[in-house]
């Protein structure tokens, strides 16, 4: 039986350092069968998963040997942390690993929605050149507002600087005196909704960010600021999203989270139609490059609990 459970995608040469050293059942389908993935947990003393494997008392219980749970991204909203804690079980998130992939989708994003050409391939395939409905707007002299300003966060404020752009964030827990603020106005919610041309998400989804993107926020943007979430789903309220977009109250939006994940046909049926949205299936934080980082990180996370190096 597996001394390790791997439930979802990891980088293969991390995942043979820990085959080298441990019986590891990698099966990226295991989180789609809970029932094959309690029989494996039975021996198992280490268990890796991204943010599709529900880590809860139920599943826990099946493995009364595990030491250590590896988190392949940074988000924990999928386990139960302190149920962990009870069974003194390590919960290990792959902090920073995955930070500058996130930070260069928020970017993009805002690129494209600002500039609003690159949506329109169709249009010009179809002989339209639509030219002047095409300009769009430049980054530079915009001001981008960050909800949360933790590290992925002060990665988006680095590269959002250097390229001309004014920073406001919100952030209460973040200490007055953080270096973070010496490249942005530290202002309340409401002053980062009514001052930013792009208003980034970059919140844990709590009891008090569920639903923080309501239509009463939305009503305090500007009628063509961007909105992404690169964050968790359930921070924005999507019906209120699509309201203020199909009615033009909003420029645009980027969700790469939902509150009902993976986005459903009929939860999708919310966006039909809209033009001036970026949707993309939870992988801002997943390049090439940074599954790598992320999970070499818990390779030797996890390795280091275990009592063995590879």
């Amino acid at each position: 039986m597996a001394d390790i459970v791997i439930t979802e995608f990891m980088d293969e040469a991390a995942v043979g350092r820990l085959v080298r050293v441990h019986d590891t059942l990698y099966d990226p389908k295991l989180v789609d069968d809970p029932a094959a993935l309690h029989d494996h947990l039975t021996s198992a003393r280490a268990l890796i998963v991204r943010n599709r494997t529900q880590v809860r008392e139920t599943l826990l219980s099946m493995g009364p040997k595990l030491r250590v749970v590896g988190r392949l991204g940074v988000g924990l909203d999928n386990i139960d942390v302190v149920a962990c804690k009870a069974r003194s079980i390590s919960v290990i998130p792959a902090t920073g690993a995955n930070d500058l992939s996130v930070a260069e989708y928020v970017i993009t994003s805002a690129l494209m929605l600002l500039r609003s050409a690159f949506l329109r391939t169709a249009d010009v395939v179809a002989g339209e050149w639509p030219r002047q409905s095409m300009m769009g707007r430049e980054l530079a002299g915009k001001t981008i507002g960050l909800i949360g300003y933790g590290s992925i966060a002060r990665e988006v404020a680095w590269r959002a600087h250097m390229m001309g752009m004014q920073i406001v964030a919100y952030d209460p827990y973040l200490m007055a005196d953080h270096p973070g603020w010496q490249i942005a106005r530290n202002v309340s919610l409401d002053a980062v909704l009514e001052l930013s041309d792009v208003v980034s998400l970059h919140t844990p989804l709590t009891d008090a960010t569920r639903n923080i993107i309501n239509d009463e926020a939305l009503s305090r943007m500007k009628p063509d600021a961007i909105l992404i979430n690169a964050a968790r789903g359930g921070i924005v309220d999507e019906a209120a999203l699509a309201e203020a977009l199909k009615a033009g109250r909003l420029g645009g939006a980027a969700l790469d989270v939902f509150e009902t994940e993976p986005l459903t046909a009929e939860a999708g049926a919310t966006f039909k139609g809209l033009e001036n949205l970026v949707l993309t299936p939870h992988i801002a934080g997943v390049t090439g490059e940074s599954n790598e980082r992320v999970s070499h990180l818990i390779a030797d996370k996890v390795l280091e609990a275990l009592g063995s190096k590879a």
